[in-house]
């Protein structure tokens, strides 16, 4: 059985990292530093682990001005994609939103997984930005209230 938890160590950050930068840079050749900002110790960092211990889903939640908080990082390791392992890092984020007085939480979504928010209650508010030349993305979001 999975459980989400919060990274609160640096060898857990450092793991949650290392799984973003497999799925959302790597494939890309893109940098490790994309993968991090300044943002890291004020936000609130999910994930989940396999029996041994590695990570293998994660996402983030940060408060942006206004109330509104922003989901960013969501990752799963990709023979795990499927089983529910988003929903649950998305839940969770959600629930620490409440728990945080967020009113509205916004995501920018790559084109792929504009239907997995969707089904979590999401709406596409815009089209956005192209990632690299060659990702599109959809700025989605979410009332908490």
């Amino acid at each position: 059985m999975f459980k989400v938890k919060q990274a609160n160590t640096p060898e857990q950050l450092e793991a949650i990292i290392k799984l973003r930068c497999k799925i959302l840079r790597d494939p890309w050749n893109q940098p490790a530093e994309t993968a991090t900002d300044t943002l890291e110790q004020s936000s609130v960092n999910a994930f989940i682990e396999d029996e041994n211990g590695n990570i293998i889903a994660c996402g983030r939640l940060q408060e942006n001005e206004n109330k509104i908080g922003q989901i960013r990082f969501m990752a799963v390791e990709n023979d795990m994609q499927g089983k529910g392992l988003g929903k649950m890092i998305l839940i969770f984020l959600e629930d620490k939103a409440k728990q945080m007085q967020l009113k509205t939480i916004e995501l920018q979504a790559r084109e792929n997984a504009v239907e997995f928010y969707k089904t979590c209650g999401y709406t596409i508010k815009e089209k956005s930005f192209l990632l690299w030349g060659q990702i599109q993305h959809y700025l989605m979001d979410k009332s908490l209230l």
